[in-house]
């Protein structure tokens, strides 16, 4: 009976352990600096996990840090809102900016186009430092 306790705490922690890794995002660029660094995680929520919609992505605001597909990056871009639209068609967008950029990212991002957010508390985003370096190392980032 104890062993299949064993068992089942096993599976468990690695089931947590899965969860946990699915909404952490490590940083590879320093375009968000000061807030968080290269190698850095931070927390997040995501638009579509397992088909459970943690954040909606119509529902984003400015001050708003999000991870999403860019058209003019092959990777996915983590970036600070700094303004909300409406196109012609009636989709939302948002204009993006990484706090550490002299310029706004050369494209709106549309709804769809953004997979989560930075989790915050208060206004401070949830960052565990320098812990995505050996991510980073491995990647070849």
């Amino acid at each position: 009976m104890s062993n299949n306790r064993e068992i089942i705490s096993y599976v468990a922690i690695i089931i947590i352990g899965i969860i946990l890794a699915q909404h952490m995002n490590v940083v590879v660029s320093g375009s968000m600096e000061p807030v968080f660094y290269r190698g850095d995680v931070v927390v997040i929520e995501k638009t579509d996990f397992l088909g459970i919609h943690e954040i909606n992505p119509t529902d984003l605001k400015v001050g708003d840090i999000v991870i999403y597909n860019a058209v003019w990056f092959p990777e996915p871009v983590i970036h600070r809102i700094i303004a909300t639209g409406t196109a012609i068609n009636g989709s939302q967008y948002y204009i993006t900016k990484g706090d550490n950029n002299p310029i706004q990212d050369p494209d709106p991002v549309y709804d769809n186009q953004v997979v989560a957010k930075v989790v915050t508390i208060g206004n401070t985003p949830v960052v565990i430092p320098k812990v995505g370096y050996i991510t980073i190392w491995i990647r070849g980032l």
